[in-house]
């Protein structure tokens, strides 16, 4: 599989939903045959996957918010992750 781009334009695709989940104290990605319960770090990552902004500013507003650098390749490993469980969509 090709590298994911900093240009690339993550969203959740149809047929997902991520939503927060107050019992479970964690963000859900609910999809017809079931649910997946996701760590801090995969919910913070998928709500900013909205097809309007890149990976590149995805990265740029989690290192802005948690006051952290390096981010990028954390960032990446997970949309690749999640593209290939087709929880995302990338538009170039």
């Amino acid at each position: 599989m090709n590298p994911i781009p900093d240009s690339a334009r993550p969203a959740i695709r149809h047929g997902f939903r991520l939503q927060w989940e107050a019992p479970q104290n964690a963000h859900v990605l609910l999809y017809p045959e079931g649910m997946v319960r996701l760590n801090a770090s995969a919910g913070e990552i998928l709500r900013r996957c909205d097809g309007a902004h890149s990976v590149a500013e995805i990265v740029a507003d989690l290192e802005r918010v948690f006051g952290r650098s390096g981010l990028s390749g954390d960032v990446i490993a997970f949309v690749s992750l999640a593209q290939q469980r087709d929880w995302l969509e990338l538009a170039p």
